[in-house]
């Protein structure tokens, strides 16, 4: 008999693939522009990141405090999808994922654009 799972276990295990991963997102930022909703973002992010090894490995591989990745994540008081989405929409323009050019990204950039937006966040 086939276990049962739950649709995130399922995800989760599917989402391991980068390239499953970077579809997935993209439908839900296609799905985010046409109705909207911060919070599934979110949630994908989240499950994105635990398909990849968690927020701790991902935080490792940016080379970023894994309590600032999480804080980033957990923000409810503006989602940071939300105002970019704004600001993006009112200037004729969506997000659009797709894998980087150069894998190799350049962690102190990378978290130091955090760290600025901290106070944002």
């Amino acid at each position: 008999m086939r276990k049962m799972r739950t649709l995130r276990e399922y995800l989760i295990e599917r989402l391991v693939d980068k390239e499953r991963a970077i579809g997935y997102l993209q439908a839900i930022l296609d799905d985010y522009y046409i109705y909207g909703g911060a919070a599934v973002v979110t949630d994908a992010l989240e499950t994105v990141l635990e398909a990849q090894g968690g927020v701790s490995e991902v935080a490792k591989q940016i080379d970023m405090d894994p309590q600032l990745l999480s804080k980033l994540l957990s923000n409810e008081d503006t989602p940071l999808i939300d105002a970019l989405g704004i600001v993006l929409k009112a200037l004729g323009y969506q997000l659009s994922i797709a894998p980087l050019e150069n894998e190799n990204l350049n962690p102190e950039f990378a978290t130091s654009s955090l760290e600025e937006q901290d106070g944002i966040l």
